[in-house]
Formats: C-alpha cells, structure tokens, sequence
C-alpha cells in the first residue's frame, strides 16, 4: 500500500520533530486530504503537538470550489479555528510580508496533475521564492501524479513565463510536487530550507494505474473540473482548447475530456487525423459524441465532438500521447475550415496583451505551426522531441521514487 507525505507526518511523532515549538502555516485545497479522507488541516489540528497558525489557499480556495478559472478567492478566517486563510489568488498571487511574517515552517500539501499549467505549480514555484527571500522553512507533504512518468511537449521558451508557466519546464513533466520542488530550487539557484516528506510504496511505471494508486486512493478533485484520473490523463492536450474557440466541455460532466463545437464535423475531423499522422491518435479510444455545455463556450449549443477515454483496454499508457492528439487536431481543423476562428483571443490568467493559445503552450511555436499551409506533423515533432529528451536529461538526477 502507498502511502502519502501527509499520513507518513501524522503517523510518525520523529518526523514531526523539527516542527515543534515553530508556527506553522499549511497549504492545501479540497484535495488535501488524508487516506482516510480527512483534510490535512483538521488532521493537523487534531494532532495537539504542532502550533498551526495560519493556512494559504491557491486558485479555486483553501476548502471551496470556485467553479471556473480567474474566479479569485478571498482572504478569510477559518470558522473552526479562527486562524487566518490567505489566498493566493485573489488580491495578491505571491504572498504578502505580512503573510510571510506570520509563520516560521510553511507545509505544501498541493494535489498536482502532472502539467506545466495547472497554476498550483506556479503558486508553489512563488512560494520557493518567497520563503528563500525570507528565510522561511518549507516543507512538502509529497503525493502522487496522477498522469505519471511520460514526458512531453514543449519547454516554456524565454519571455513567456506568466501564471501559467512559472519558468522553463515542459508541459507534461512526470514529477510529483516534492521532485518538482527540488526542480525550482536547482533552476533558480536559491538557498531555500527545503524538506520532502516522500511517500512510501510509490510506483508511477506500474499499471493499471501508473502513477495514481488506483483502489488505494479515493480521487477527490484538485480543482473543479478535474474530475477523474481520465481528464488527468487528457489535461496535457486538451488544456490547449482553453486558449481556442472550441469547448473543452466546461459546462458538461466531462471537460477536459472533450472536445466540440456546434459548426465543426468531429467525425470528419478525426478521419483527416488518422490520415495525417495516426501515430498520434494511438494509445487511447477516441470517440466521435454530441454534448450540449450548459455554460462556458457554444452554451446551449449542440456540439460535435470527441471524447477520450484512457479507462479502458485501448489504453496504453507509454504511447498515449494527449500534447500531439490535440495538436493534430488543431492543425486538422486548420486545413478542413482554413477560414475557421480558431484562436481566441480575451483576457486569460492575468494577461491581456497576448494570446492565451500561446501562453498555455509555452511561446508560439504550436500557433505558428497550426497555421502554416506547410507545417507538417514531422516539424512539430522534431522540436518535440529535442525538447522532451533535453527535459529528460534535467530531471534524471531529481527524481526519488
């Protein structure tokens, strides 16, 4: 049985040690529970022998859903505790003096899903900084990444850091939060008390689950749409149709596991995929559907589409690669509908001035490649590869498990 860095601190009173007599802050969100399926707060309070003094809470809050993205949370006063709640993603996203000031040990117990976006990386890349600046502690209750070891895509290109790329790592990395941690440190070069609380019994190359303990873990959602290992498996590719026109199924029970608009035809569209390159459409059932969001994108619309299923036998987790399904779509949809407004274009995470399409995929080489009548798949991958195999060689010597 696997164990998490939280359990393993509960449970072990020698871990704990260095904690005792220092104010503590947690970091955490709904999905920092325990196996038990208690939140890491509460587990923490119950224990009696640690002085917890304030909590943090990344986008989407430290307890609560806040339901789409840039919804921003509140400062707050926990109700049972009377402790403060910061958040880092409403007034400020990279904490405050006075938030450092208020505690000496800062415990990260973040649920990650395995993709350069997901802005938990970027709060957790702040905080490194924040807490080396200060000369804080800061400790990480390490859990697993539900997408696994593959790596893939492309490394965020220089200049096009923002909140949704906090620095050069590539868009699937494979690391779990502790190894991703000792990532920032080593890239920035900062002088940071860092420890890892590991988890016991990880195995990430085995399946069926490979990197999610399946039947072990109850999978208790990291953020609002990411509902299922599934849409971690997917959320690599299809995170990019939220810098496009096309829905993503926000507004259904499956986004991020789907992919639709109301004008396109999906069947043809993934006919024209298998014809371009069928490599990358293996490894996972891709079926045409219709769905019908209730908000977001082409709300009320009947939208064709496709779902991607990885929970089933097609699934082959070495070979399924979710970065190339969705860019050969994009590049299909270019050259079925040329004149398509594919790209679109609103404030997205904080930024105004650029694209979202590029800011999501690391600078813009996939844009520039998606509309160029001479783009072929083998360019794309050429690049993809040369960026995956250098990403492989940076973190070999980080990973633990």
């Amino acid at each position: 049985m696997m164990k998490l860095g939280i359990d393993r601190l509960l449970e072990t009173p020698d871990l704990r040690q260095p904690l005792r007599g220092r104010r503590i802050a947690l970091l955490g969100h709904p999905a920092s529970l325990t196996a038990t399926g208690q939140h890491s707060l509460d587990a923490l309070m119950a224990l009696g022998d640690l002085h917890i003094v304030a909590a943090f809470g990344p986008q989407h809050g430290m307890r609560g859903d806040k339901q789409d993205n840039m919804v921003e949370t509140p400062d707050a006063i926990d109700p049972r505790y009377g402790i403060p709640v910061y958040s880092l993603y409403g007034e400020v996203r990279y904490p405050t003096p006075a938030m450092l000031d208020s505690f000496d040990v800062l415990l990260v117990d973040l649920q990650d899903i395995g993709t350069r976006i997901y802005t938990y990386v970027t709060t957790l890349g702040y905080l490194i900084d924040a807490c080396a600046g200060a000369g804080k502690t800061l400790w990480i209750l390490d859990r697993p990444n539900p997408a696994g070891r593959p790596i893939e895509g492309s490394i965020l290109e220089p200049g096009w850091e923002s909140f949704v790329g906090a620095g050069p790592l590539i868009m699937r990395h494979g690391l779990t939060f502790g190894e991703l941690a000792n990532w920032f440190v080593a890239e920035r070069g900062c002088s940071l008390d860092l420890h890892l609380v590991a988890m016991d019994g990880y195995r990430p190359n085995e399946g069926p689950g490979f990197g999610w303990p399946l039947a072990e873990l109850a999978w208790v959602n990291p953020s609002p749409n990411a509902s299922s290992l599934n849409m971690a498996r997917c959320f690599p590719g299809t995170v990019l149709l939220e810098g496009t026109t096309l829905s993503e199924g926000r507004g259904t029970t499956t986004a991020l596991e789907v992919v639709g608009a109301p004008d396109l035809d999906f069947e043809r569209l993934l006919k024209r995929m298998q014809r371009e390159c069928p490599d990358w459409t293996q490894g996972a059932l891709i079926r045409p559907c219709w769905f019908e969001p209730t908000f977001h994108k082409h709300v009320g619309q009947l939208c064709s589409g496709l779902q991607i299923h990885t929970d089933n036998a097609a699934y082959q987790h070495e070979i399924f690669r979710p970065y190339r399904l969705l860019a050969l779509l994009l590049k299909c949809v270019r050259r079925e509908y040329p004149d398509y407004p594919l790209w679109r274009q609103f404030h997205y995470e904080y930024e105004s001035e650029r694209l979202a399409i590029d800011l999501l995929s690391g600078g813009t080489l996939l844009r520039e490649w998606v509309d160029d009548p001479e783009g072929q798949p083998g360019d794309l991958e050429s690049r993809l590869l040369a960026d995956e195999e250098r990403w492989s060689e940076i973190v070999a010597p980080l990973m633990i498990y």
